[in-house]
């Protein structure tokens, strides 16, 4: 029986160029730093990406927000936490911005409400690097609510992060799921497809921004977005 939907974010529910995205989330970031106090915004920069790659390669001992913060505290010699709350409003109020660098599509509220309507379990599981109101903000964006998803996945809730497959099995624990219950959509054949198939998820590639990553060795199947609701409403039936 079918009882989950597994849905990527970033470039697969929001149409995205990931790397202009990154390009102008980077660039309001480094503005915000200089604005509290940073006075080498490259330096800060730089200490976000060594976050950003300790979350990544996130062994499970801490969640993925200790991870980052004990990263930067260690980059600049002192307590970086007072600053948690700065950077959660940052997430609320500037970040917003980067709308400009997404593609929204409004059809996103029907592929949800579907998915509710039919499904016991309706998870985002995007790349758990941001806190929780960075995937909020994000969701405002398609228009989409926290409240479409029985679970959203974020740096305070998790121990791993894309690739590895104990992200993903992370959230089969939390909601008492077998693989063969789970279907998943994504759009980069590493982070998403590799990693649910290691763990037997099938997974299928949403088309619009696939990223083709060298170290997958799969194929998966690419749908088109109009067809993921036809792709569900399919696989219910097979697993009836």
């Amino acid at each position: 029986m079918l009882k989950a939907v597994f849905f990527d974010l970033d470039g697969t529910l929001l149409p995205l160029d990931e790397e202009v995205f990154a390009r102008g989330y980077f660039k309001l970031l480094a503005k915000k730093a200089i604005e509290l106090g940073y006075a080498d915004p490259e330096r800060f920069l730089l200490a976000v990406k060594k976050g950003l790659q300790a979350m990544i390669l996130n062994d499970g001992q801490k969640t993925n927000e200790e991870r980052f913060w004990d990263v930067m505290s260690e980059v600049y010699q002192k307590d970086m936490t007072k600053d948690i709350p700065l950077f959660d409003k940052f997430y609320l109020e500037e970040f917003k911005e980067t709308i400009s660098f997404t593609k929204p599509k409004s059809d996103v509220v029907d592929i949800l409400a579907f998915a509710k309507n039919n499904l016991p379990y309706v998870m985002l599981t995007t790349s758990p690097i941001f806190p929780k109101n960075g995937v909020v903000s994000r969701l405002m964006f398609a228009p989409m609510k926290e409240e479409d998803f029985t679970y959203i996945t974020t740096y305070s809730n998790s121990r791993y992060s894309k690739p590895n497959p104990l992200y993903f099995k992370d959230v089969l624990d939390k909601f008492n799921l077998l693989p063969e219950e789970v279907i998943a959509f994504g759009n980069n054949t590493l982070e998403d497809g590799e990693a649910t198939l290691a763990l037997g998820i099938k997974c299928y590639m949403v088309k619009g921004n696939i990223i083709y990553h060298p170290k997958a060795s799969h194929n998966f199947e690419e749908i088109e977005r109009d067809e993921i609701i036809t792709t569900i409403k399919k696989e219910i039936e097979l697993r009836k």
